[in-house]
């Protein structure tokens, strides 16, 4: 059955005179009494057809309710108890208790989203000029609470999204707000193992190790970002494997097995535009490996969406304070319906809010927005995209209709 009342629809099946047939009735209103419109006979191959079909068409059986009652009920029961633990974690995690699973480090925090993050370790000069700049425009959302915490706990986090999602930028402000030096690898399909690792080299007549951008970070503490992961070498994907466990440590082969222990502040973070949820976009992302599971597995990986409208409105209000208050809306809007257009295929290329924060700051320039969308957004996408994309921003009156030039 489904619905209910008068609009209740039903098919009843029974037993066929017929050997190893099946008869099916359908009706509205009350089975018992129901006026039946379609009586036929069918064998069981047609029956488990029909009865897909009528699944995912919404209709019930009696004894799929009763599944449905008790799996809510489980449901129900599961989830008081679920809160209640999580509420004891977070208790014990706030007053330092061992019992909790992680032990908050004693010491100055400062408060990411809802969660209290400590200060790094005062460190040299040298690790203080690796800190990123505080950007005040930049807006902490609930999406990020969990990865904050993550942080706090040394998880591996990796972020997946689109190019200009606020994937790499997130970090950066999580660090520049609590002092922690960056480092940034970028796997351009240029980077090598040595570059990534260190490398034996002559300098002044003597053969010296020179760390690579890992062991440094490991050594000093510094937070490292390796960025498009995955582009990465299967060599440096190897290497990581062994870092990535649970108190994992670096060994270095080329320098007779010598062992990097981590720094306690060391962290490890990843971004990547084509793996796991977004592996379907691999075609934007030309020469992006699959990343398989058992790597993925030994990350915590988030899909690292857009900005929802209200969310970018404030973004742009906050980095461009000088915007017409009407305008901002309006510009998220644009870029949620360009977004929209890539996700029917009608697009090639998405919108990210690096582009539109790029072509407000034009806007603002060149008092044109048509003027400003060309280096920002027509230049970098075909002439079809360039098309329509015009055409989506005259929809919401931004500039007059003219003749079209790239």
């Amino acid at each position: 059955m489904r619905g209910s009342g008068d609009a209740r629809e039903w098919w009843r099946v029974s037993l066929s005179e017929r050997a190893n047939m099946f008869r099916i009735e359908h009706g509205h209103g009350d089975a018992a009494t129901g006026e039946v419109d379609i009586d036929t006979v069918v064998d069981l191959d047609n029956l488990e057809a029909k009865l897909l079909k009528w699944r995912r068409e919404g209709f019930v059986s009696d004894a799929g309710r009763e599944d449905e009652a008790r799996a809510a009920e489980v449901g129900s029961r599961f989830g008081v108890e679920l809160r209640r633990v999580a509420a004891s974690v977070r208790a014990a995690r706030e007053v330092g208790d061992e019992a909790g699973s992680e032990v908050r480090p004693v010491g100055a925090t400062v408060r990411i989203g809802t969660v209290d993050m400590p200060v790094a370790q005062e460190g040299s000069p040298a690790s203080q000029a690796l800190v990123p700049r505080i950007n005040n425009a930049y807006l902490f959302t609930a999406r990020t609470d969990d990865i904050a915490m993550d942080i706090v706990e040394n998880r591996r986090v990796m972020l997946i999204g689109h190019t200009g999602s606020g994937k790499t930028s997130f970090i950066e402000q999580v660090a520049a707000r609590t002092g922690h030096g960056v480092l940034r690898a970028n796997m351009n399909g240029q980077t090598t193992i040595g570059d990534f690792v260190g490398f034996w080299t002559v300098k002044g007549g003597e053969t010296v190790w020179v760390d690579g951008v890992l062991p440094i970070a490991m050594r000093e503490g510094y937070w490292l970002i390796i960025d498009e992961l995955d582009f990465a070498e299967p060599s440096i994907l190897a290497v990581l494997t062994a870092v990535l466990e649970p108190n994992g440590r670096l060994l270095l082969k080329e320098r007779g097995n010598e062992i990097v222990i981590p720094h306690p502040e060391f962290r490890l973070f990843a971004t990547a535009n084509a793996a796991g949820a977004m592996s379907a976009y691999r075609h934007l992302y030309q020469g992006a490996n699959l990343l398989n599971e058992a790597f993925l597995d030994r990350w915590r990986v988030y899909l690292f969406d857009y900005l929802s409208k209200d969310e970018e409105t404030e973004v742009l209000r906050r980095t461009l304070p000088q915007l017409p208050p009407a305008l901002a809306p309006t510009l998220a809007t644009i870029a949620a319906d360009c977004r929209a257009a890539f996700a029917r295929e009608d697009l090639a290329s998405t919108f990210s809010t690096r582009r539109l924060i790029d072509w407000a700051e034009l806007m603002l320039r060149t008092g044109d927005a048509e003027r400003a969308a060309g280096p920002s957004i027509y230049a970098k996408v075909s002439a079809e995209d360039a098309a329509l994309i015009r055409s989506i921003i005259r929809h919401h009156a931004i500039f007059d209709a003219a003749p079209d030039a790239s």
